[in-house]
């Protein structure tokens, strides 16, 4: 029995950066970056320090780093406010006058904040909060659309030093209710209702039915957006509009401790009880400034469109804090990619003018789904940056994105990160490292990782293993909110001071990282250790399918048998002779063992609204159970109906 992850997919495609684009890019060549990294892995201390001194600190660091593993102090001793590096600074340069957000909501509206304006809406609410009641270390949920108050929100608790909690618009009353328990919450800031796909999500509603039952929270600041009927409960909702006629816009950023909490952000536990996971304040700001800068090369002149949910960290990071941090334009948008149309997402790219878009590899498959015609209908010569985040990309998908996205001319840099890592870790930088598709490349500035057996030893080229993280980084995960214990046994027990990521990973004859997803979702097919990421990828290279998704299910004689569920491009014919034409495909690509026992064809996949497949809920449909567990996050509930139906 073999305990190291099998790596069998080989990818020999490498693209250089472009000379023109190095050129003007910060990070000039792969001599320049190897520098630069040797720097960050040697002398780490003067590496953040000389970053850390671009940004706004009230009082000097005494220490770059106290770790005591695996708890972290970054700049110890320092103390600095967020909103204030994000708005305040900027405000004595031509930036005051700058877009800071341009917005888009779904029904077509729009809206521009210059920083200026952004720094008076944010002062205006952060005393909103304080008259409130709410004050430095209390927590604060905040459950809204991707709409510029909910970047105003964050921003207000910041300025004030309360901890936010963003939970995602799509969750339910029980989300809601189950991070307010494990939070202490005392306030809660929301809206009527937000749009999505033509039709209304009651996000006040959600709210009502979650405090149902007695709660922490004490005030309930609701913001109108959709204008829908809604009830108001006396002595605890109030209406943000109403709140702003009753303070002004004087509000000076508190000096706060460079490990004050900035926020907590939930994901999903095993346990089903969601986890907390804490950033603070100086660490976060130093990594999601510095990530910001050199990965996707930011321009005064860009416009930055990160097409994730507020809800998320990718919306933390790369929506709202890095580009803010780096006085950029941060473009947001409300609604769905396909709303009214599949090319909604093109029409926003060529109006608004977008030079780097940052989407999930999800969204990108749908895109080839629905079919090139929608892109061709639009100009995106705009673009100068692709990014990619979330999960592995398949190098089909990779491909497509730069051909019909990027032209064949911008560089993407395919970024792989966590919620508990706060910002990118392994990525290409655009300007200096050959990109090679469906590789996240190498390490960013500071960042150790290793791929290693079972016993901690780091494995040779192409022999896959899982992913650690060897030594601290500024913007990583503090605690698990509440429970030290959970966090120093899920993440650094098992390699003793080393983070373990719960990824399988390898690395190639060039040192670049390619992951095989996460170490839950690989196969146990006949002794040999399988990466479901690897599969879906062979299966996604064919060219008459969209999407794939597969799952392990019991087998009596190979441990575990593999099924893939299979979303076809539009117009081909999901028949029998495809079934073993695809199941062919695997075997040629990897070899015969990764060769699906079951193919099943799917109209749509069940996904989050982040737009992760819920392979939970496959293996449960591949294995023949009953679906069982937490649906509250799947989008579109008529897809599991569809899936269950089929099942012979």
């Amino acid at each position: 029995m073999h305990d190291n992850i099998e790596s069998h997919l080989k990818e020999k495609r490498v693209f250089k950066p472009a000379k023109n684009f190095a050129q003007k890019a910060r990070i000039k060549n792969l001599a320049q970056y190897q520098r630069m990294y040797r720097e960050s892995i040697k002398r780490p201390d003067k590496f953040w320090s000389r970053e850390a001194k671009e940004l706004s600190w009230q009082k000097p660091w005494r220490k770059v780093l106290e770790w005591k593993a695996p708890f972290a102090k970054w700049f110890a001793g320092g103390k600095l406010n967020l909103s204030e590096n994000c708005l305040d600074r900027h405000l004595t340069t031509h930036r005051r006058n700058k877009a800071a957000i341009l917005w888009e909501g779904e029904p077509g509206e729009k809206r521009t904040l210059t920083y200026q304006q952004l720094h008076r809406e944010v002062c205006r609410f952060a005393n909103v909060l304080k008259r409130n009641k709410i004050g430095k270390g209390d927590r604060v949920i905040i459950y809204l659309p991707t709409i510029p108050e909910a970047a105003i929100a964050m921003l207000a608790c910041a300025r004030i030093g309360a901890v936010h909690s963003v939970v995602f618009g799509g969750f339910s009353a029980d989300s809601i209710r189950d991070r307010i328990h494990d939070s202490g919450a005392i306030a809660l800031i929301t809206a009527d209702g937000s749009y999505r796909r033509g039709g209304i999500v009651p996000l006040k509603k959600n709210v009502d039915d979650a405090l149902r039952v007695g709660t922490s929270v004490k005030r309930v600041i609701v913001f109108q957006r959709a204008h829908n009927q809604i009830h108001m409960e006396e002595g605890r909702d109030v209406w943000w509009h109403r709140e702003l006629e009753y303070v002004d816009d004087d509000c000076p950023p508190t000096a706060l401790d460079s490990e004050h909490p900035l926020y907590i952000l939930y994901t999903s536990g095993s346990t089903g009880k969601p986890k907390g996971i804490l950033h603070t304040t100086g660490g976060y700001l130093v990594g999601i400034y510095s990530t910001t800068k050199y990965v996707f090369d930011i321009r005064d002149e860009d416009i930055f469109w990160c097409t994730a949910d507020i809800g998320w960290v990718t919306g933390h990071s790369y929506v709202v804090y890095g580009p803010l941090a780096n006085g950029a334009t941060t473009f947001m948008y409300e609604g769905a990619p396909n709303w009214p149309e599949p090319d909604r997402f093109w029409r926003i790219i060529e109006q608004n003018r977008v030079n780097i878009l940052y989407t999930a590899p999800t969204a990108i498959r749908a895109f080839i789904r629905w079919g090139d015609q929608w892109v061709k209908k639009h100009d995106l010569s705009s673009l100068r940056l692709l990014g990619t985040v979330g999960e592995p990309i398949n190098p089909e998908a990779w491909m497509w994105y730069h051909k019909n996205i990027g032209g064949g001319r911008c560089p993407v840099v395919d970024t792989w990160w966590q919620t508990e890592t706060g910002a990118i870790l392994i990525t290409p930088l655009p300007g200096a490292i050959p990109t090679k598709p469906g590789s996240a490349t190498l390490p960013f500035f500071g960042v150790d990782p290793a791929v290693v057996d079972p016993n901690g030893k780091e494995v040779g080229a192409n022999v896959g293993g899982k992913l650690i993280i060897r030594r601290p980084w500024p913007s990583m995960l503090r605690t698990i909110y509440g429970d030290k214990q959970r966090y120093q046994k899920q993440y650094w027990s098992e390699y003793k001071g080393n983070y373990l990521t719960g990824d399988g990973a390898r690395r190639d004859q060039d040192g670049y990282f390619w992951i095989v997803g996460r170490i839950d979702d690989v196969l146990n097919v006949a002794g040999h250790r399988l990466g479901t990421s690897e599969i879906e990828s062979a299966l996604v290279s064919h060219a008459k399918v969209a999407e794939a998704a597969v799952v392990g299910r019991p087998d009596e004689l190979k441990g575990q048998g593999v099924v893939a569920f299979v979303t076809v491009k539009t117009g081909v014919d999901a028949s029998n002779d495809l079934k073993a034409e695809l199941r062919e495909h695997v075997g040629t690509h990897i070899g015969a063992i990764a060769k699906p026992d079951e193919v099943r064809f799917a109209e749509a996949l069940p996904k989050t609204r982040s737009g992760k497949i819920m392979r939970r809920l496959l293996k449960e449909i591949a294995s023949g159970a009953k679906v069982t567990g937490d649906t509250t996050t799947l989008e579109d509930f008529s897809v599991l109906a569809k899936l269950s139906e089929s099942d012979e």
